[in-house]
């Protein structure tokens, strides 16, 4: 069995939920390599920005092309709310450096600083927010606004994307919580959108 590795004297000495972080990362980072670990984490890299870029675009151009509306819709709801994520979760990540749960434990070094216009964009350094939950909560609620139906599946595909990247030593639980709440703002600030347009249309007047 893998041996659990003691947090860095840097998040020893952080605040208490940075130190439940760095617990929990040092507790699930030794198990990274295992092979249901590995597959299920090349899995959730659907979830970064350019494939689901690709598959919500490819959702909309099916609806299309097949004349289904609710799968068109569904498509650019989708497509719209992994956009609004993305730019969220990148204007947080040019402003907050956070080590990466992997930096932490192979390296030993731990820091999480508000760096302004100097944060750095290097992906050691980069944690906070997750980008692959933020996308897959929010690509996950906007398909079922138009398929509810489909609710249970999705949000067990997107709760796959985020808990994978602990154990991946990827990202620490709060860098995964902040992701989650990022998806789901955006999508609801789209389906904010949706409904004031709709209601323009409705009524022009």
């Amino acid at each position: 069995m893998a041996r659990t590795k003691k947090p860095p004297a840097e998040a020893r000495r952080a605040s208490k939920l940075e130190q439940a972080d760095a617990r929990i990362a040092a507790a699930l980072g030794p198990h990274h390599d295992h092979p249901v670990i590995a597959a299920v984490g090349k899995a959730s890299e659907i979830a970064d920005h350019p494939p689901m870029l690709a598959l919500t675009a490819a959702t909309a151009l099916a609806g299309f092309v097949l004349r289904r509306p609710a799968l068109l819709r569904a498509g650019l709801r989708m497509l719209a709310s992994e956009i609004v994520a993305t730019g969220i979760k990148t204007r947080i990540k040019h402003r907050v450096d956070r080590t990466r749960p992997h930096k932490m434990l192979d390296e030993g070094r731990y820091v999480l600083r508000h760096a302004g216009e100097a944060a750095s964009h290097d992906g050691p350094w980069s944690s906070f927010p997750s980008g692959h939950t933020a996308g897959a909560v929010a690509v996950a609620r906007a398909l079922t606004r138009e398929y509810p139906g489909a609710a249970l599946p999705v949000a067990a595909a997107a709760g796959a994307v985020a808990a994978i990247q602990l154990p991946r030593r990827k990202h620490f639980p709060t860098d995964v919580v902040g992701g989650a709440a990022i998806g789901w703002l955006a999508e609801a600030l789209v389906n904010a959108g949706i409904r004031k347009l709709a209601a323009r249309r409705a009524d022009p007047s």
